[in-house]
């Protein structure tokens, strides 16, 4: 199965899962709601994710004659992907990580660790940027944008599914359509634990998708496998402090260096990604 094939089906059972939760809490009504709720955060997050995530990363543009080479780098990567150059950030973190925001690939950014540049050689620097700019070409972030959404406001159903069993809210007739309790109870438990893997699993697959997306635009899949070795040991090293809503979006797990549980890693794991570049050919 492509990775294309399965992010699509775990985004529609992402949809499929929002639904049925609002349904579960009141009824037809209650799966309207879910909808018309769906729509706005979706709205909001088209427009504003890339501005929040570099916020909350404390990312900074430079310009050209701030960081000349990175400039070039981006911009050469960029040509070869038939991309239009994204904005460069560089964020002031020892550890080595980098991440790219962006509704599209017109307004797209790549960041950078200073870290990162000190670590990396130029061809594992073009490597990991490739990456990102892979992230951009698919379309990633969007994608993750909207899982995100999804499942937060699948959480946040689950919250005031919460509040309705303490007032009752939740009693009504089914005949009218309302949420039952069981439903109710089932939503509260489930739907959000669903919610998170089902959203992890999107994010895992399209790490796999960039990897071989940034190993045809650097042309050099040897460079990335190398740099994630030296990610993976970095941020074991020295975890990132950044907000666990932007984890996901960092080219290896900033947080804990790997000593998650696997279903609830933001990211595959680096022996299999690093397997999966060798075993392209040139």
């Amino acid at each position: 199965m492509t990775s294309m094939i399965k992010t699509g089906i775990l985004m529609a059972a992402l949809t499929g899962l929002f639904l049925v939760a609002g349904q579960a809490l009141g009824g037809q009504s209650g799966m309207t709601f879910a909808l018309v709720m769906a729509l706005g955060m979706n709205f909001f997050a088209y427009w504003f994710s890339d501005k929040m995530a570099l916020a909350m990363s404390r990312a900074r543009e430079v310009s050209e004659a701030e960081a000349p080479d990175l400039h070039q780098m981006v911009s050469y990567l960029a040509d070869r992907a038939e991309l239009p150059k994204p904005r460069v950030y560089i964020i002031n973190d020892h550890t080595p990580n980098a991440f790219a925001t962006g509704r599209n690939p017109q307004h797209a950014a790549v960041a950078v660790t200073s870290g990162l540049m000190q670590l990396l050689s130029r061809d594992e620097l073009e490597g990991v940027l490739a990456h990102e700019l892979g992230h951009v070409k698919n379309r990633d972030i969007l994608i993750s944008s909207i899982a995100a959404v999804m499942a937060g406001a699948i959480s946040y159903l689950a919250t005031m599914a919460q509040w309705a069993m303490l007032f009752g809210g939740l009693r009504g007739d089914d005949d009218e359509g309302g949420g039952n309790m069981l439903a109710g109870l089932a939503m509260m438990i489930i739907a959000p634990l669903a919610a998170t893997i089902i959203q992890l699993a999107i994010s895992r697959s399209r790490e796999f998708q960039a990897d071989a997306s940034g190993a045809a635009i650097c042309d050099r899949p040897h460079s990335l496998a190398n740099a994630l070795a030296k990610l993976e040991q970095g941020n074991r090293r020295q975890p990132m402090n950044v907000n666990p809503a932007t984890a996901q979006m960092y080219i290896v797990n900033p947080l804990s260096g790997g000593q998650i549980a696997g279903l609830f890693a933001t990211h595959p794991p680096i022996r299999e990604r690093i397997e999966r570049l060798l075993a392209i050919r040139n």
